[in-house]
């Protein structure tokens, strides 16, 4: 569906067009459509009949609860700047749900530029390293590889560090946040660059060197699910408490998402429309030398 106004000086409107039969949750599926939640549960938590489910609406991150706003208000794209600030080459990728996805080999102090479009959602920005990549873009890398691509198609493998974002979301509002669910590989930064919106996030620990021994990899350290792969540690279904090794994330960046049901609070909103910056070791990550080094082993 389209709404948009057709005379006078208002030129905003608004669209509807996601595919979102197709991508209904099988709990709110129904024939020819998609039911909201509200209708299916019934509950104060989902129909908001009280101020503290309002307020808990509000708060609802898109990455976990996608259905809360698939539709936008007509905007522009947003440009995301990609630096390698780390003293050794990277690959970044860059991979939404709802998009296309690319990657780009950054070597120290280079930019990537991005222009992503209004509405996009479920999307990914993280460094790979120690790639190898022949002439068509085929090869390897240590952390990060998304399916031997140097463009990628979809999600890389941990442990990588990622800048997850949702744009134009619920209320035309920007949601993003730096996730260590897959596990960790490089520093990073994810912040605003325009507008009145100020606040960032950063990762800088040193976390491939601290990694718990259960959670060490090559390059980097992963998220306990990817290790053990049970309930207590991925979340599969209902409440899921906080670990001794989720703690051991938090502790070390606790702005960060570190399991799938982490605090709310980790995540970010922006007015849709702001431009963003993601950075790869940012200034006062403190084992730059220490993971260079390991990149030039190969």
């Amino acid at each position: 569906m389209e709404f948009s106004p057709t005379a006078g000086g208002c030129n905003r409107g608004i669209k509807c067009t996601s595919q979102i039969v197709g991508q209904c949750p099988s709990e709110l599926q129904t024939p020819c459509g998609c039911n909201n939640p509200c209708t299916v549960f019934k509950t104060d938590e989902y129909c908001c009949n009280s101020e503290l489910a309002k307020m808990k609406l509000e708060s609802l991150s898109p990455f976990f609860f996608p259905f809360v706003a698939l539709c936008f208000t007509v905007a522009t794209a947003a440009t995301f700047t990609i630096r390698n600030n780390c003293s050794y080459t990277v690959w970044a990728a860059a991979v939404a749900a709802s998009a296309g996805g690319g990657g780009k080999r950054l070597e120290s102090g280079a930019t990537w530029n991005l222009n992503v479009k209004p509405g996009t959602r479920g999307a990914r920005i993280w460094a790979r390293t120690n790639c190898q990549f022949d002439e068509a873009g085929r090869g390897r890398c240590k952390t990060g590889d998304c399916g031997g691509r140097l463009k990628c198609k979809g999600y890389g493998k941990p442990p990588n560090t990622l800048a997850e974002f949702a744009l134009n979301q619920y209320k035309n509002l920007d949601f993003f946040h730096i996730s260590l669910v897959d596990g960790f590989n490089v520093p990073m930064e994810f912040s605003p660059t325009s507008g009145l919106c100020k606040k960032g996030i950063q990762c800088t620990a040193d976390i491939v060197r601290q990694c718990p021994k259960e959670l060490k990899a090559p390059g980097g350290c992963n998220n306990p699910c990817t290790v053990f792969k049970t309930q207590q540690y991925c979340c599969y279904y209902g409440k899921c408490d906080p670990t001794d090794f989720s703690k051991f994330f938090k502790a070390r960046c606790p702005n960060a998402y570190t399991y799938p049901r982490d605090d709310p609070s980790s995540t970010v909103t922006c007015p849709g429309g702001t431009n963003y910056k993601v950075v790869f070791c940012p200034i006062g990550s403190p084992h730059l030398e220490m993971v260079a080094s390991m990149s030039q082993e190969e």
